[in-house]
């Protein structure tokens, strides 16, 4: 999954901190195996989850994703940009070739 938002001006730090914690109950909560979040300036953010199956996906989303951090959904949800959040691409994992680094 690929997603894209616009995160309203000086809300930048409030969207990562609540994105970030919404990430981590998702995963804890669903099932998803994590997300990682860029920011192509102008306020704009692209963040790209993967999941272990279709079957998992599709039960997180029966539930919206409603994970149990409010405050964290509040955070992230307050700073976005109203009507821009968009899915630009889903779709079964064929080749995965990332690996897990930490600077």
């Amino acid at each position: 999954m690929i997603y894209r938002w616009r995160v309203v001006p000086g809300l930048e730090a409030q969207f990562e901190a609540g994105w970030r914690r919404g990430t981590e109950r998702i995963a804890a909560e669903f099932g998803g195996w994590g997300s990682r979040l860029h920011n192509e300036g102008g306020g704009v953010y692209i963040a790209y989850a993967q999941w272990p199956d279709e079957a998992t996906y599709s039960r997180a989303m029966e539930s919206r994703m409603h994970h149990s951090d409010d405050e964290a959904r509040s955070m992230y949800r307050e700073a976005i940009v109203p009507g821009s959040f968009e899915t630009l691409a889903s779709g079964a994992v064929v080749a995965d070739l990332l690996e897990l680094k930490r600077a």
